[in-house]
């Protein structure tokens, strides 16, 4: 049985905050391998700075071809929208769980809300968390500091935002040192955020 950690996200672009903390997370912690879900566009969302689907599937791959251990996953890509996590993870074990356990990767910011998620406590039964630290406000509920589902990875903390990548792009600074050098080159060749 292979340990996946679960690394969900738009990667609108995926830059080397995002590797560096699936790469850290799979090297000191118990996880055979980190998998970078996707999230797809919303229907329901015409948000013009989200790059197609399949482009940000293609930047995902492309940058963590050389890491045997990165995989990208387009599994959200098939599934009704608006999508929850926990529709995810059981359309990942009906169609993996054979061979595979699945666990949830977030960043702290995200612990602080996750009372909130759609049958977190379904999650919390069935799944453990992988948490690394995050620079946010508000605090981590009391109950889910000692959970014994919930490991708090102790990863570098990563600034970069794609947010901030997208906009400095299109303001014509250079961004190529906080992109995999081949996102930097799929984004530059199709003309992406500009």
């Amino acid at each position: 049985m292979k340990r996946i950690g679960l690394y969900f996200g738009t990667f609108n672009p995926i830059h080397i905050g995002h590797l560096i903390i699936a790469n850290h997370m799979v090297e000191f912690s118990d996880l055979d391998e980190v998998w970078f879900v996707i999230t797809p566009r919303s229907p329901f969302k015409t948000k013009q700075t989200l790059l197609d689907d399949h482009h940000r599937y293609q930047m995902v791959f492309e940058a963590v071809k050389e890491y045997p251990k990165l995989k990208p996953s387009k599994i959200e890509f098939d599934l009704p929208q608006p999508n929850y996590t926990i529709d995810t993870l059981v359309r990942l074990d009906e169609k993996y769980g054979g061979d595979n356990i699945f666990s949830l990767l977030m960043g702290e910011d995200n612990l602080k809300g996750f009372h909130k998620w759609k049958n977190y406590e379904a999650i919390l039964e069935n799944y453990t968390l992988y948490v690394y630290p995050r620079i946010s406000n508000g605090a981590v509920e009391n109950r889910f500091k000692e959970h014994p589902k919930i490991h708090h990875i102790d990863a570098p903390v990563m600034e970069i935002s794609s947010t901030f990548i997208r906009k400095s792009h299109n303001m014509g600074k250079n961004v190529r040192p906080l992109l995999p050098e081949t996102v930097w080159v799929y984004m530059d060749e199709m003309n992406f955020y500009r």
